[in-house]
């Protein structure tokens, strides 16, 4: 037995070939949602129907709140070079970064928790791209003129400028924030599956510190986070709706 294979023998739940499929997965879905949001950005006239779109997102919320949320949270971040740039770290590494590693976690240590996990987010994200087709809207960061600013330039590696954010963009991929979706599911799944009291609680405010980020950092609006939050949700019914139905034949 070669050194290779005893590692996969050892420490991967189903071996190397079912690790290859998990990963080809993933980075196969990484890609098609990258091509499907740059895909959904290629016609003329999402621009003009991002921006639209965008203040009706701010007339509804100013009609309930009467202020502009977002707007002060990022005047709160603002506040302390410290939490602007963890807020911005943040919404940078909460996405692809956060997730992959938590599914890759949950895979290794809690496998009879993974399809299930790796499904809902799967899923979640395929809402949101059909979110995005449907309802292009600009995020708070392109509304200047009502004082947002990018905080995403204080991180000099990473803003929305930089070749790794162009590769196949979407700048009007807001509503809904999967940020805030996959937030949430990561949340509960690893509430879950963790043992430890502290991680447990960790776990418990991830979802809360990723909303604050995403509104902070003006790249989403706090209805784009109810409505990433709701995505989850229908993610999650209809993941348990399949699963009843498949109990349909063993009861009957």
């Amino acid at each position: 037995m070669t050194a290779v294979a005893a590692v996969g023998q050892r420490y991967l739940p189903r071996g190397w070939g079912d690790f290859a499929r998990q990963l080809g997965i993933w980075f196969g879905f990484l890609f098609a949602y990258q091509v499907a949001r740059g895909i959904a950005d290629s016609d003329p006239a999402t621009p003009a129907r991002a921006f639209e779109n965008g203040w009706r997102v701010l007339g509804v919320e100013q009609g309930i709140t009467n202020d502009v949320v977002e707007l002060t949270l990022q005047h709160v971040a603002e506040s302390s070079a410290f939490l602007n740039r963890m807020a911005s770290l943040t919404y940078w590494t909460s996405e692809f970064a956060v997730v992959g590693i938590a599914l890759l976690w949950v895979y290794l240590r809690r496998h009879d928790s993974f399809r299930w996990f790796r499904n809902w987010i799967l899923l979640a994200n395929v809402i949101g791209l059909i979110g995005y087709v449907l309802l292009p809207t600009a995020p708070p960061r392109m509304f200047t003129s009502l004082g947002f600013i990018d905080t995403l330039g204080s991180l000099s590696s990473l803003n929305h400028g930089s070749g790794l954010v162009e590769v196949a963009p979407n700048p009007y991929a807001a509503m809904p924030s999967l940020h805030a979706a996959d937030a949430l599911i990561v949340g509960i799944v690893l509430i879950t599956v963790t043992r430890r009291r502290w991680l447990r609680l960790l776990w418990a405010v991830w979802p809360l510190w990723v909303w604050f980020c995403v509104m902070a950092t003006a790249n989403h609006f706090w209805l784009d986070i109810v409505a990433g939050v709701a995505v989850a949700l229908l993610a999650f019914a209809l993941l348990q709706s399949r699963r009843l139905l498949r109990l349909v034949p063993k009861l009957a």
